[in-house]
């Protein structure tokens, strides 16, 4: 498979999960979305849960359907989401909270090292062959 098709395939398949994660935050999975959300957010959380889910699905199908010229900006807004929501995956961990069966702190402990996963795939799906990350 040429490194082109493949980069497209990651790119389409984060972009198909951020969609379904925002759909989550707005409907099947709201609940589980509050547990992370900090306490020191100054909004209610269940509109932080859907702002955010809003966010991911617009994240989602501009990864999915922009042009290519906007796909490296795109990643880095991508890659940025994901930095932006990791401290909610340091409070869900922190104050032992539990959703999306992220019930242990090995378990949530976990879910922290999953992000960083995350922010590389998001550049590294997105970016022309110039970066080398």
């Amino acid at each position: 498979m040429k490194k082109h098709t493949a980069q497209n395939i990651a790119r389409v398949i984060l972009g198909t999960g951020l969609i379904v994660a925002g759909i989550g935050h707005l409907t099947f999975a709201r609940k589980e979305f509050q547990a992370q959300v900090p306490n020191w957010v100054p909004l209610k959380k269940d509109d932080t849960v859907v702002a955010s889910g809003i966010v991911e699905i617009a994240m989602g199908a501009s990864l999915v359907l922009a042009p290519q010229k906007y796909r490296p900006a795109i990643g880095i807004l991508a890659a940025s989401l994901f930095v932006a929501v990791f401290p909610g995956n340091i409070s869900q961990y922190l104050n032992k909270r539990n959703g999306f069966g992220l019930d242990t702190d090995e378990k949530r402990l976990m879910r922290l090292f999953f992000q960083p996963v995350l922010i590389y795939w998001a550049l590294k799906s997105s970016q022309k062959e110039v970066i080398k990350l």
